[in-house]
């Protein structure tokens, strides 16, 4: 039997929302294509001088709300597939959480670790060149993604400066987002994703009447959103009892300081593997952690037929995309565990990156205060606006977020209508 890909699975969740809320069947057949497809195979000299050839991706969804937006990411499993649903979802992402933004998504099928900070900037620089037109201040964002950062956001907005004409420039400073703050970036952004996971936590802890003083959680992924969101659950009195990462699992049931971890991982290539704080432990045991909360916040498809029986959590926050498949999603509602969909648990990196685009074009620059915010009122409105609709078709909280979406996208085709 073919194991499904990401993209059955953006299939498979796209056509039980649409037939719920009865979309339109015109609009269900444009939603369910992507707009465009791009594949760039560029050469790029390595260090020793000798020639590599690299694949790169951009696809782009849907732009009937605003400009493709969308993440880059660097990592050997990238593929067209892969890509296809990680743009998808980023449509439904921007149109949860009322952002004038549609969907993109891209990447180099890469293991950065392979290659020299000289070369990743060369590869960098390439893939832009060769994305050309196919991105751009108005028409596609990009932003970072697994394994790119904001160095890597540098690069391309150099690169990409360098191709327009010396007077035009300066306006095209928001062809990226989650740059280095110097360079243009916002204050807040580096963080948001895991700001906006635990936003979500908070309104779920509210709704439901529980105190996050003393609640344990565990982390799968502690790269950028992982480590985030821990890091900033710290404060409420919350304990992380073990994290895992592609160097492995580590478990204490006394907690683990996350600041300390990062501060570790900082130190040791961003891996946690090694730590002398808490004991390894395997990759099931790391699951059948007893706690309240699981953050899931590394690759797609982790919680599956076989791996959420093995849950034991009351909340399932994903701060990754896709972690999710639809099996696990069934079990996970059998169970009664309560989840928080990725496509608006983990938005607030776009929903920062909008900031961050419009602060590049009204040349104005917002303290963290006002980033906050906004992020706050913007992710517990989208919050709000799934929970009331899951209440409202007695449905699980990833189908109404999925409805949402629709619905907004829905009206606007309606609205506008289909050219000619």
């Amino acid at each position: 039997m073919k194991k499904a890909s990401v993209y059955d699975n953006v299939t498979k969740q796209f056509n039980k929302a649409a037939d719920l809320m009865h979309l339109d069947p015109e609009i269900r057949k444009i939603l369910a294509r992507t707009n465009n497809e791009v594949i760039v195979n560029f050469p790029v000299k390595m260090d020793n001088g000798h020639i590599e050839m690299f694949t790169g991706y951009r696809v782009q969804h849907n732009n009937a709300l605003g400009p493709y937006k969308g993440g880059l990411r660097y990592h050997p499993a990238v593929d067209i597939d892969e890509v296809r649903a990680l743009a998808t979802w980023m449509t439904w992402k921007s149109a949860i959480v009322n952002l004038p933004f549609g969907g993109a998504k891209g990447g180099i099928q890469i293991d950065p670790f392979k290659y020299s900070a000289s070369e990743l900037e060369h590869i960098t620089r390439r893939f832009t060149f060769a994305l050309g037109s196919n991105i751009g201040p108005e028409f596609d964002i990009p932003a970072p993604d697994v394994n790119t950062n904001p160095q890597i956001m540098a690069w391309i907005l150099d690169t990409y400066l360098s191709t327009m004409p010396a007077h035009e420039r300066q306006a095209a400073v928001h062809v990226v987002t989650g740059k280095p703050v110097e360079s243009g970036g916002s204050i807040g952004r580096n963080k948001a994703t895991g700001q906006g996971v635990v936003f979500t936590i908070e309104q779920w802890a509210k709704d439901t009447n529980f105190d996050l003083e003393g609640a344990a959680y565990f982390v799968q992924g502690f790269g950028n959103v992982g480590s985030w969101a821990s890091r900033l659950l710290k404060p409420h009195g919350s304990k992380l009892v073990a994290v895992e990462d592609v160097s492995g699992a580590i478990a204490n049931p006394k907690g683990i300081d996350p600041d300390d971890l990062y501060e570790y991982t900082q130190k040791n290539k961003g891996l946690i593997g090694g730590y002398a704080k808490a004991k390894p432990i395997d990759h099931e045991t790391f699951l059948a952690t007893k706690a309240d909360i699981f953050i899931p916040a590394a690759l797609e498809n982790q919680i599956t037929l076989k791996t959420a029986p093995m849950l034991n959590v009351k909340l399932v926050a994903e701060g990754a995309n896709g972690p999710t498949d639809p099996d696990g999603d069934k079990i996970l509602h059998e169970k009664g565990t309560d989840l928080l969909p990725d496509v608006l648990c983990n938005s607030g990196g776009v929903i920062v990156s909008y900031f961050e685009w419009l602060q590049n074009k009204r040349s104005e620059f917002w303290d963290l205060e006002e980033v906050d915010g906004k992020l706050h009122r913007k992710i517990v409105a989208g919050y709000e606006r799934v929970r009331d609709t899951a209440r409202e078709h007695n449905i699980d909280w990833r189908t109404a977020a999925y409805i949402v979406a629709l619905s907004r996208l829905e009206t606007v085709y309606k609205e506008r209508g289909i050219f000619p």
